[in-house]
């Protein structure tokens, strides 16, 4: 019997075909280990030197495509933060309110999350060649729509597609960077990508201020377009890693792809709009809120019984799979809550435009950077569980000393807490993408890059959600309490206002009221800061909670995983 490998290399095999729909239940999937051959089974194309002598030598040329791809990654993931920094200037150009901008971030990350899983089918499907070429086409070609649209609506449907075909770009590198590369060079490599994975979002600001301040915010998507011919151009010309399965679309799920989109999409809208729409009092977030209940039980049972699923939750069943897409999940809570925050507070309270706050931003990118070389020195010679707690540590507290902010506080007095986060994120990257997918055979890894990296983006969309719930909850507590303390009986409150009018006496009709007035916002103000400072205290307790469960993470061991070639 003839069975279509994962490179679709036909070769003589007594294993079983794939199941037909339906063919395969939940009890044998979670119970049964993968088969040596089979619809996963990796076989040696006729470029590898054969199964016996272990993956093939990697190249120059796969080096160029390679880099090539980690270029398109970079693009993806920057998109995602370049845009936040300049919400209002695009907001004034498209003449949208403010309830239509926010979908300018919202339709991109909604259509990236239902994206990432489903690109492990599509890579076997297509290969990976071709998945990555049409995907940084098609991002290069929506990111020129974006750039020339005239109207809110436009803009958020090219957005939507620009993350849908984008969103590909992301796990396609992780799973090519175990897939090619052997054991021993899966350092270097994982620095590189920890780099690339960790950096974008933290230099989307400060870029997207500088493009914004010195040309307009068109230029936040035509500086998409010379990379992305670049990078469309090379990956088509050198990359070379797997061969397309056809075979696979014949049986292809449409319905698990609808009730994933469902779930996912509905699940992304309620986590990005309920802090902002008091949650379930909002008919529409009430309403995506039962839809993404009944599409994830819809999603699920599909998956787990039928024979040929969108998405393989088999990865799962490793255990250090689990526990790394559970700190993928930790990771980017802090990589996205932290971005969020100190430039929300930098705006709200300093009152500082894109650029100044691109420029505080800095610091944290930089030590990103300078950190790269020792964490990929450490990877090599320390247990990866100890680095991936050091790293864990090192955020947490990193997030613990930006938790003491004043309403003065400005470059130097968050350059330690960005120094020492900056640091931390590289040795939480590296570690925790090697503990996640080093232990899985070369079979799972496309489709469990898909849900690796899935974890994160979940991680960010709903840490960001909790957030926003506690700024709004947050605020409102300490400006009630504040506010209870403006008792006029005080002498000292008496002495502010009366001192207050009397730099008003002259410049207003009425001194008193402005001085009432300059009080209220001195304690708006206030409350703010001490709301910011609960939000990073509950971040980095997440992450010291993280540490508990690194006694469950096995040490991955050295296997190599054979090239998908």
């Amino acid at each position: 019997m003839t069975a279509i490998t994962n490179d679709d290399t036909p070769t003589a095999s007594t294993a079983n075909p794939p199941a037909d729909a339906g063919g395969e239940t939940a009890a044998s999937r979670l119970q049964t280990p993968p088969p040596p051959a089979g619809r996963d089974a990796a076989a040696p194309s006729p470029s590898s030197a054969g199964s016996s002598a272990g993956p093939r030598p990697v190249s120059t040329r796969d080096w160029l495509g390679f880099l090539s791809m980690v270029v398109g990654m970079f693009m993806a993931i920057l998109d995602i933060q370049i845009v936040s920094s300049s919400l209002s200037e695009i907001q004034a150009g498209l003449a949208a309110s403010a309830d239509e901008i926010s979908w300018v971030q919202t339709s991109y990350l909604i259509a990236e999350v239902v994206m990432i899983p489903l690109s492990g089918m599509l890579a076997r499907i297509l290969s990976t060649r071709v998945l990555f070429t049409i995907a940084a086409a098609g991002f290069t070609l929506t990111s020129v729509a974006c750039a020339f649209t005239s109207s809110i609506e436009s803009m958020i449907v090219w957005r939507a597609l620009q993350g849908f075909i984008g969103g590909a770009m992301i796990p396609t590198v992780f799973a090519t960077s175990f897939s090619l590369f052997p054991p021993e060079k899966r350092a270097g490599v994982s620095v590189m990508i920890g780099l690339v994975a960790t950096m974008a979002p933290t230099l989307g600001p400060t870029l997207g201020g500088w493009l914004t301040q010195s040309f307009s915010w068109h230029w936040l998507f035509l500086a998409n377009v010379l990379p992305g011919i670049a990078v469309t151009s090379l990956v088509w010309t050198l990359v070379d890693v797997d061969k397309p399965n056809p075979a696979l679309r014949k049986g292809f799920d449409f319905i698990g792809l609808g009730l994933m989109a469902a779930f996912l999409g509905s699940l992304e809208f309620v986590v990005e709009e309920g802090p902002r729409q008091d949650w379930f009092q909002d008919e529409y977030v009430a309403i995506f809120a039962v839809v993404a209940a009944v599409s994830a039980v819809g999603f699920f049972w599909r998956v787990l019984t039928y024979g040929n699923p969108i998405v393989e939750l088999r990865a799962f069943l490793d255990r250090n799979f689990a526990i790394g897409s559970l700190y993928s999940f930790i990771i980017g809570i802090g990589l996205y809550g932290a971005v969020y925050l100190q430039p929300l507070f930098l705006a709200r309270v300093r009152g500082l435009n894109s650029l100044q706050i691109g420029t505080i931003m800095f610091v944290t990118g930089a030590f990103q950077f300078l950190s790269a070389p020792i964490a990929g020195a450490l990877s090599k010679k320390l247990d990866l569980r100890v680095m991936l707690a050091m790293g864990l540590c090192l955020f947490g507290t990193g997030v613990w000393l930006n938790a003491h902010l004043t309403n003065q506080s400005g470059f130097w007095e968050l350059f330690l807490p960005q120094a020492v986060r900056g640091l931390s994120l590289m040795l939480c990257f590296i570690p925790v993408n090697t503990i996640a997918l080093g232990t899985l055979p070369p079979e799972q890894l496309k489709n469990a890059s898909g849900l690796y990296n899935l974890m994160r983006n979940l991680g960010g969309a709903i840490g960001l959600a909790a957030i926003n719930t506690v700024l709004l909850e947050r605020a409102s507590l300490h400006m009630n309490r504040l506010g209870d303390n403006l008792n006029l009986a005080r002498p000292l409150v008496q002495e502010t206002l009366d001192g207050l009018a009397t730099k008003f006496d002259g410049l207003v009709a009425d001194p008193q009221a402005a001085a009432m007035k300059t009080l209220a916002r001195m304690v708006e103000r206030e409350a703010m800061v001490l709301t910011f400072n609960d939000c990073l205290l509950l971040m980095a307790g997440v992450f010291f909670a993280g540490l508990l469960l690194m006694p469950l993470v096995r040490r991955p061991g050295g296997k190599p995983a054979a090239a998908d070639h």
